[in-house]
């Protein structure tokens, strides 16, 4: 009798134990506000786009560049990078990719030049918005040299030439009509946005098979994917804005893992990992994530340098860090990362002082009011408006901690959040805040902040809002730098323009810089090889090497 029970038991059990882990459920806190891979920069879209699509390099998580889609990054020591002179006398760059054999569009047609060339075309045409903007101004040409190879040639020399960032294939079948009707209302007529679950968009080794809008992304195996095939069969990424419904709903089994590169909060991580003990894997990992405020600098009061420094003064980061993140988050200086290569251990710092911080702002003309908020002489209150992300719950402690330390100095801030899709695709890419928003830039190892600093890149309708000078900065010097910089290949002296532009930064603090942070990771026990990179690519680029042990 036990042993038909043993074996009773043993027919029922097998079945569920045998049957594989194909579906993966990752949840993440911000739903993309486009999905065209070239139209606005924002972290969910990288990494929903992550799984589906593939650019030519790519930063691994060994922070080196390396190929995706290309067959050899090119080099000036194996011949396919060369310095030339433009047709204008200045010294230039040639740079071959040849695209790898068996790239396809999910629909089956093959990846080829001519998608990259419409990629370039596109990016060339500032009424497209495409960013960065640099990039194609500087890539004047691109030959087709056959089906498979293109050649950029480049009016100037850069220490990061074989770096195409988000310069990537575009689908030239699907798109290109829809571009050529009219470039300025291109990006509202995408397919990426119309026709999300076209296979023809996608040629990685997943593809968008459903969406939700506002809720979830599904992305099924691309059939016709040449490369090592994904162990999951189907991907689900839901997202929940709120980071406390999300840990409820990890802790449900609504959601296997939380994306470390948008997910929960680093102090509640901590917090959940000491009460779940070794339920899941969690890692921490730091990396090139600026938490700072972007300041709208063309405004009254924050056009006053002397308001910014008060602001920076009267905020005791590190205290912050170490009650709030278990200070595993260091203090920011600049925009630089001190893992960075060129960070300069010696640029100024800013401690908290909050007599200095009432001083300055004295000095400007702020007063204390009878409520303790300060007045310039024309009655004006120093009243500022406050915005982030709203359902982030350490953002949202943050803002409510910076508010009551900067009304010890006399400054009101008026806390006003968005959903992040609203607050990134519209607030900030349109100029629309008023104040200071809190949120993280995400960037590649040596990575020149042209984006983010250099004038020409403040949005305007002219280029269709493209750009990320939010703030609308504006420094001629700092223009300068961030043009010279990528082209200065002698590398003391690039450290020393890098040094140059740190201490800019901490005199004129174009944002208000916070912390770097470390990013969480939540992993179910049974997931491996999720390899986080801790800078701008994510781990999704290499989603095809995640299995279920």
């Amino acid at each position: 009798m036990r042993l038909r029970v043993a074996a009773l038991l043993l027919a029922v059990a097998s079945p569920a134990a045998a049957q594989p882990r194909d579906a993966l459920t990752i949840g993440i806190t911000q739903y993309p506000s486009t999905f065209h891979p070239n139209i606005e920069n924002m972290a969910a879209k990288s990494y929903v786009l992550g799984f589906a699509r593939r650019p030519l390099t790519a930063y691994g998580a060994d922070w080196r560049l390396t190929c995706l889609t290309c067959e050899t990054l090119p080099t000036l020591e194996n011949g396919l990078a060369e310095r030339e002179t433009t047709p204008d006398g200045k010294a230039g760059m040639r740079v071959t990719y040849r695209l790898r054999e068996g790239l396809r569009w999910g629909d089956g047609t093959p990846v080829s030049s001519e998608d990259l060339r419409f990629a370039w075309e596109a990016g060339r045409n500032p009424a497209t918005g495409f960013g960065p903007s640099e990039f194609y101004r500087s890539a004047y040409e691109l030959i087709v040299v056959d089906p498979r190879t293109v050649t950029l040639r480049f009016d100037r020399v850069t220490f990061e030439y074989n770096s195409m960032g988000d310069f990537q294939p575009l689908p030239a079948h699907v798109e290109r009509e829809r571009w050529q009707a009219d470039p300025r209302t291109y990006r509202t007529r995408t397919a990426y946005d119309t026709e999300t679950t076209n296979p023809a968009l996608w040629n990685g080794p997943f593809r968008i098979t459903a969406v939700q809008p506002g809720a979830s992304v599904t992305l099924e195996r691309n059939p016709v994917w040449s490369g090592e095939a994904p162990h999951f069969r189907r991907i689900t990424i839901r997202t929940v804005e709120n980071t406390t419904a999300l840990e409820a709903q990890l802790l449900a089994g609504q959601v296997d893992m939380v994306a470390g590169e948008l997910g929960l909060p680093l102090e509640q991580a901590i917090a959940l990992e000491r009460r779940t003990g070794n339920r899941f894997l969690f890692h921490y990992q730091p990396g090139l994530i600026y938490e700072h405020l972007d300041v709208r600098l063309d405004t009254p009061p924050l056009d006053d340098v002397r308001v910014r420094r008060a602001l920076l003064l009267a905020t005791d980061r590190k205290t912050i860090s170490e009650r709030l993140f278990a200070g595993r988050q260091p203090v920011a200086h600049t925009s630089v990362n001190p893992l960075d290569p060129m960070f300069d251990p010696d640029v100024r710092q800013w401690p908290f002082d909050l007599a200095r911080a009432r001083a300055l702002l004295d000095e400007a003309g702020w007063t204390p009011g009878p409520d303790g908020i300060r007045r310039n002489a024309a009655g004006d209150r120093l009243s500022l408006e406050f915005m982030t992300t709203a359902g982030n719950r350490a953002r949202e402690q943050v803002q409510q901690v910076l508010q009551g330390m900067w009304r010890q100095a006399g400054i009101e801030a008026r806390i006003r959040n968005e959903p992040p899709r609203v607050f990134f695709a519209e607030t900030l890419s349109r100029r629309r805040f008023q104040g200071l928003a809190l949120f993280a830039w995400i960037s590649a190892p040596e990575s020149v902040p042209r984006s983010t600093l250099n004038s020409d890149e403040i949005p305007r309708e002219a280029t269709n809002w493209s750009g990320q000078n939010f703030g609308g900065y504006r420094n001629a010097e700092v223009d300068r730098l961030t043009q010279d910089i990528p082209e200065q290949l002698d590398v003391p002296q690039r450290r020393e323009m890098w040094r140059r532009l740190q201490a800019i930064y901490a005199e004129d603090l174009p944002a208000i810089p916070l912390w770097f942070r470390a990013d969480a990771h939540v992993w179910p026990q049974w997931l491996e090889g999720v390899r986080p990179t801790g800078q701008l690519n994510v781990s999704t680029l290499w989603a095809e090497e995640w299995r279920a042990k």
